[in-house]
């Protein structure tokens, strides 16, 4: 099932809110859980973010073939990838 516009919003909705003390992770597998969720620190993707968001890089991930790969389609999308930005100060 492919990413719809109005589920893309609320996501970006979600991350451009999120403070400190919140776990945008948890919270997005509730709300969508159709979608596939993976995270991982932003240094270990290397391809450009679909969004950045101050503590976020969102990539969304294309597994309607046999591989699963990163794509900038919308429409293509089936899960994301919650990589997270280290700040000053965080380790």
């Amino acid at each position: 099932m492919a990413l719809t516009p109005e589920e893309l919003i609320e996501i970006e909705r979600l991350l451009a809110a999120d403070g400190a003390e919140m776990r945008p992770f948890v919270e997005l597998r509730r709300r969508f859980p159709q979608l596939a969720w993976v995270r991982c620190d932003a240094s270990d993707v290397a391809d450009q973010p679909f969004r950045q968001f101050p503590r976020f890089d969102l990539h969304l991930i294309d597994g309607s073939d046999h591989c699963v790969q990163i794509t900038a389609d919308p429409t293509r999308a089936t899960g994301i990838v919650l990589a997270k930005r280290m700040l000053g100060g965080e380790h």
